[in-house]
């Protein structure tokens, strides 16, 4: 069952989902809570690498997954973002999440945005039990013009699911979990798997 804008506000309320900082009522609407663009960005650099072996996270060419990404970049509200056509970035969320174990979040674009040619998540949209942190966002720039991202815009939306019953291995527990905690941008780390 997915919770609407009455439960959503009744399971913060109750602190069984959190969201730092506590939204504005007027970011939860229908069966979302609206999200914001956080500050922190990490970019692909122009490389000489042919491809990426995903077998094995390995740069054909000699380079590995950290020479081909900036390190995280942290942006001032007043500085824009260009995300240029045919570009991917990084970038965390503004609000941090905490999921209860009974509870599944997905992440939908806004559609607004999306109409510019803006996807928000490559393909990585849902939400584990016992998530706690900022999300990722690896957003794409499917358009035909330069996107201007600022820090603290609406970016995206959080729906939530109640589960039948709580999960047996949240990912806050699960040993291979390799984004715990997430606070800004971590890059992908399937080097670990």
């Amino acid at each position: 069952m997915r919770l609407c804008d009455k439960d959503i506000e009744e399971w913060l309320e109750r602190k069984e989902l959190i969201i730092e900082p506590y939204p504005n009522k007027t970011l939860i609407n229908g069966i979302t809570v609206d999200i914001h663009l956080g500050n922190k960005f990490r970019f692909f650099y122009e490389h000489t690498g042919s491809c990426i072996d995903l077998s094995n996270s390995k740069i054909i060419g000699g380079l590995s997954l950290t020479e081909i990404m900036s390190n995280e970049i942290i942006f001032s509200k007043e500085q824009p973002c260009f995300l240029q056509p045919g570009s991917l970035v990084l970038c965390s969320t503004f609000e941090s999440i905490k999921m209860p174990n009974n509870l599944v979040g997905w992440l939908d674009g806004r559609s607004s945005l999306a109409r510019l040619g803006l996807m928000i998540h490559a393909t990585a949209h849902r939400i584990d039990p016992g998530w706690n942190g900022n999300i990722v966002l690896e957003m794409f720039n499917a358009g035909k013009l330069t996107l201007v991202l600022r820090p603290k815009m609406r970016i995206a939306a959080l729906s939530f699911e109640v589960l039948s019953q709580p999960v047996l291995r949240p990912y806050n527990l699960r040993k291979e979990a390799k984004y715990k905690i997430q606070n800004g941008v971590v890059p992908s780390r399937i080097h670990k798997e």
